[in-house]
């Protein structure tokens, strides 16, 4: 088990992996950290969180037989941190998490993972495994954090010490009984740079975040209006916010990722908020083809630029492109359209 871990360590390499580390299952402290956050409500409307019972913090639940876990980071920061904190609420361009400017996580990590799986396949034969990326009942934080991949931070993020936390998180469920790494503790010391830049003040203690201030929530997993307590500030950014990371200094030690299927697409890593807007349906599902933008849909989409054209400086561009959706089907785009015009004396 010595020697395959140590070849599968080195495939992970290969694979465009930058760290991998194996765990064992128990998330005793996970678990009870998850039950007294969904006591508090703060997961808003992921009811997600709170379905399958104990299945996300009982990995041998989710798949019987589970005994280690290997959990991979990949990176993805696509430019200059700079360039970034440069596009938080600028007057007439949108801002999308960096996570978000390629192609989807989700399909590149789980091909490789599977990929990985095979060639242990290959190597001792038939096992047990499952592949997760983002994709179940997974407390892939706290299992990265056992593997020492790096520690939760206060704005609950994972971080490691020598590449910040601009990176994507995989496991695969396995029933080899692999050598487990040492835990990877806390540095985070009396840092509260997180905490203080967060926009909707939505880390409220430290490594605790309410998900219903969260902007990140509020542009992608809520599907409801945007509450008008956080709309000015959202600013321009229409799918997620990077702010609590754009501002930890661990993230001095972050390198760009070379990875190509994340470079930026249709230029959305500099998009104007005007031509954003502009997207019909089609155009909408066109480029976001293999995003993971798409999963919020056009009508969301366009919920979210609306606010921060109404958060953008007044021109005739921007006060034109809201009254051309004064009308739309949605009664949802019409709401944020209106307050959007509102903000510019333009209702």
């Amino acid at each position: 088990m010595t020697a395959l871990k140590a070849e599968i360590v080195d495939w992970c390499g290969e694979l465009g992996f930058q760290q991998a580390g194996v765990s064992d299952i128990n998330l005793e402290l996970a678990e009870r950290r998850l039950n007294e956050w969904l006591t508090q409500r703060f997961h808003g409307s992921m009811h997600y969180m709170e379905r399958h019972g104990s299945k996300r913090s009982h990995p041998e639940e989710l798949v019987p037989g589970t005994v280690r876990v290997i959990s991979v980071r990949m990176d993805y920061l696509v430019d200059e941190q700079d360039h970034a904190k440069a596009l938080l609420d600028h007057e007439s361009q949108a801002y999308i998490s960096r996570y978000a400017l390629g192609r989807d996580y989700h399909k590149v990590m789980r091909r490789r993972l599977r990929t990985l799986s095979r060639r242990i396949e290959e190597r001792i034969g038939e096992f047990g495994y499952r592949v997760f990326v983002d994709s179940a009942p997974v407390l892939e934080k706290a299992l990265a954090e056992k593997a020492g991949l790096g520690w939760v931070g206060k704005h609950t993020n994972v971080i490691n010490r020598d590449e910040g936390s601009w990176f994507f998180l995989g496991e695969l469920y396995t029933d080899l009984p692999l050598p487990i790494d040492e835990p990877e503790v806390s540095h985070c010391g009396t840092c509260t740079a997180c905490i203080d830049v967060c926009p909707t003040d939505a880390i409220v203690a430290p490594y605790s975040l309410d998900a219903r201030r969260c902007i990140s929530y509020l542009t992608i997993e809520s599907k409801d209006s945007i509450p008008h307590e956080f709309r000015k500030a959202i600013g321009n950014r229409i799918y997620g916010c990077d702010d609590c990371q754009l501002f930890c200094p661990w993230n001095k030690f972050a390198t760009r990722t070379s990875e190509a299927d994340f470079a930026p697409r249709h230029d959305l890593d500099t998009a104007s908020l005007v031509d954003l807007f502009a997207w019909s349906r089609e155009t909408f599902l066109e480029k976001t083809e293999g995003s993971a933008i798409r999963r919020i849909g056009h009508e969301q989409w366009l919920r979210n630029i609306a606010v921060a054209l109404g958060n953008a400086k007044t021109t005739p561009e921007v006060v034109a492109a809201l009254k051309s959706r004064q009308h739309d089907v949605s009664a949802m785009v019409i709401e944020h359209v209106t307050w959007a015009l509102a903000q510019h004396a333009q209702e």
